[in-house]
């Protein structure tokens, strides 16, 4: 017990929670904007990926790929939710996290390939150092939160090894091991990451700024819209310019923003309001955030996967272009539903039935061409967008978009 005493930082590197310091605390940062820069590039690595899905192992890796990449991002921004961006030392820690986060995300294409242990050594790598600088800083500043970092990187100490055994062995072993491994990252954050010996931590009592884990949610929403402007601008720009690419275009154009409008006419906010609302913020951003927001994100990269394969083959069917073009849209609209149930805003129900429409819309690919599906679904994205702000202003609500 004195040893774990002696060690640790002894400067105190954790974010100001009152006085003057605490609003400042509480904006986002600089440097976690050139942190985030790191993932522009990984989507659009990602989204690749999800293009050259050709069977259920790839498109499995695909998936699995999507929620370590989130899972790389949002245990980040826990981290800067504890720690002062302000500080140096923080700062240095972002800047070598986001250098490793960049070996990660330049591994995605080959990560089942030739890359797949670099893939794994730099994954593994970046969620237990990063964990174990958190132990460091919080050791004689915040015993509670120390304790639950000790429990966080024997979790991610147990995934790594399924990670890099996967890398390892390949083949249909690294799939199956590569699961286990983010569904073992993913359920510890769920069980508040007990353990056998220290116990159960305890995430309902952290002490979280919610404007500052809302708005590094809503950037990383941005984010991933912008990079589907990213892959289907360099598709429309690499082919001809025909009628059918400049419809596709329009219809990449208008499905983004309608799924910018949606996300933050109205249902953004409340996660912001719930949060400092709510008693248990931790158990609530980990719902609302952690997890919800995985969806509303593969969803979004999904649907740049339907945009890119459209304008590229406006005529051409294929099976992984028929799944984005109704799957995008509706995943999206299906994460937004559990977020917005989650934190209490209305238009669920509104969300839900587009979401079930946009699968409905499948069909059409017996008699339509591929351009004319994603025509019909932004359309059905267009007029969701549309009854949930008319809704809203009905019901005399303001937005913050």
């Amino acid at each position: 017990m004195s040893n774990r005493a002696n060690s640790g930082l002894r400067v105190n590197l954790l974010r100001p929670s009152s006085g003057s310091d605490s609003e400042r605390a509480d904006r986002v940062s600089f440097v976690e904007l050139f942190f985030d820069l790191v993932f522009v590039f990984a989507l659009t690595q990602l989204s690749d990926v999800v293009a050259h899905v050709d069977s259920v192992p790839s498109g499995v890796v695909a998936v699995v790929l999507l929620l370590a990449m989130w899972w790389l991002w949002m245990q980040t921004t826990w981290t800067t939710n504890w720690l002062d961006p302000q500080r140096l030392e923080v700062r240095g820690l972002l800047i070598a996290l986001a250098f490793v986060g960049l070996i990660v995300s330049l591994s995605l294409q080959e990560a089942s390939g030739e890359r797949a242990l670099v893939f794994a050594l730099a994954y593994v790598g970046l969620q237990v150092g990063r964990t174990l600088a958190m132990i460091a800083a919080t050791a004689h500043h915040d015993r509670a939160g120390n304790a639950d970092f000790r429990r966080m990187a024997a979790w991610f100490a147990l995934s790594g090894v399924a990670w890099i055994a996967g890398a390892l062995l390949g083949g249909i072993a690294l799939v199956v091991l590569w699961v286990v491994a983010v569904a073992i990252d993913y359920l510890g954050a769920a069980v508040s990451y007990r353990t056998p010996v220290l116990g159960r931590g305890d995430m309902e009592r952290w002490d979280l700024s919610a404007a500052h884990i809302a708005e590094r949610a809503s950037l990383f929403v941005i984010i991933a819209l912008g990079e589907t402007f990213l892959v289907t601008g360099f598709a429309f720009v690499a082919e001809e310019l025909t009628v059918e690419r400049s419809l596709a275009l329009v219809s990449a154009f208008l499905s983004a923003a309608a799924m910018w409008w949606f996300y933050f006419d109205q249902g953004e906010w409340w996660g912001e309001r719930r949060l400092k609302k709510g008693a248990k913020t931790g158990a609530i951003a980990r719902a609302a955030y952690a997890y919800a927001h995985v969806v509303i994100i593969g969803g979004i990269v999904l649907t740049g996967v339907a945009d890119k394969l459209v304008v590229g083959k406006p005529d051409s069917w294929s099976t992984i272009a028929l799944v984005s073009i109704v799957g995008g849209p509706a995943l999206y609209l299906l994460g937004c539903a559990i977020f917005r149930r989650i934190v209490g805003a209305p238009g669920v129900v509104v969300a839900v039935v587009a979401g079930l429409g946009m699968l409905a819309l499948a069909p059409l690919a017996l008699v339509a061409s591929p351009v004319l599906v994603s025509l019909s679904a932004t359309a059905l994205l267009v007029a969701t967008a549309a009854l949930d702000t008319a809704v809203r202003v009905r019901r005399g609500g303001k937005s913050r978009g």
